[in-house]
């Protein structure tokens, strides 16, 4: 997560749908795997670190996230939530790289630097924009490097020397919805207007309306969809075949 993104919403990023319904479908991809310790790169908020707390999947968490001017450590539903600029263990359960990926020039080389971290049986948990067709003032704002098909999220996970458990898009409802706003996006840039981003605090009935589409698809096509979507989240394991 960007910490642009948690400048822009605040104290609301932790009830707005586009985290909850990513943070449920980061809990899907992850099973009913449960661990010692998630280690969160690029952690923003930590929005997604208090979610696996709050659902039990870790029993601490600790958030890396250069951005951080300073260091700290808190207690969150009485389990450790640290906030540092690198990383306090050897190795964790879960490695989260929640939309990381995209912001550095070498994607590989920054997967291979923190799967080094993950355990003999850990999770790896990757989420990034999908489609450069989809590129906008949005990712302008957030500086972000490009944009993702499944395929090209894949060979970077298995270049990286990890095992992909799975692949697929997230938030396909609102795909054609956003498209044809990135398009007229990209006309206004071209037109002279600055770039944007398109994140913005939601009313409480957009909320939960958004919340419900995105649960439906959660329990019906998100297992199966490998044509499209608004992001593409990768779970994988440094365990090998045989």
């Amino acid at each position: 997560m960007d910490l642009k993104e948690v400048s822009i919403l605040g104290d609301a990023i932790d009830t707005h749908w586009y985290y909850l319904a990513k943070g449920r479908a980061m809990r899907a991809m992850l099973g009913d795997h449960r661990a010692a310790a998630v280690l969160d790169v690029g952690a923003g908020s930590g929005v997604f670190s208090r979610q696996l707390l709050d659902a039990g999947v870790v029993d601490e968490a600790t958030c890396v996230d250069i951005g951080y001017t300073s260091e700290r450590d808190e207690i969150h539903n009485g389990k450790p939530l640290r906030f540092k600029r690198a990383a306090d263990r050897s190795t964790y359960g879960v490695i989260l790289l929640m939309d990381v990926l995209e912001h550095v020039d070498d994607d590989v080389g920054l997967l291979q630097q923190y799967a080094a971290r993950a355990g003999a049986h850990a999770r790896v948990l990757i989420s990034v924009p999908a489609f450069s067709w989809l590129w906008s003032g949005h990712d302008v704002v957030l500086e972000h490097r490009r944009r993702y098909t499944r395929r090209q999220l894949v060979s970077v996970v298995e270049r990286s020397g990890l095992r992909v458990l799975g692949a697929r898009y997230f938030f396909a409802p609102l795909l054609p919805l956003v498209a044809a706003t990135r398009l007229w996006d990209r006309l206004q840039m071209a037109l002279g207007r600055k770039p944007e981003s398109l994140l913005r605090p939601a009313p409480e009935w957009l909320n939960r309306l958004l919340l419900g589409v995105h649960l439906i698809e959660l329990r019906t096509v998100f297992p199966y969809n490998r044509l499209a979507g608004l992001s593409v989240l990768c779970v994988c394991t440094p365990e090998r075949v045989g």
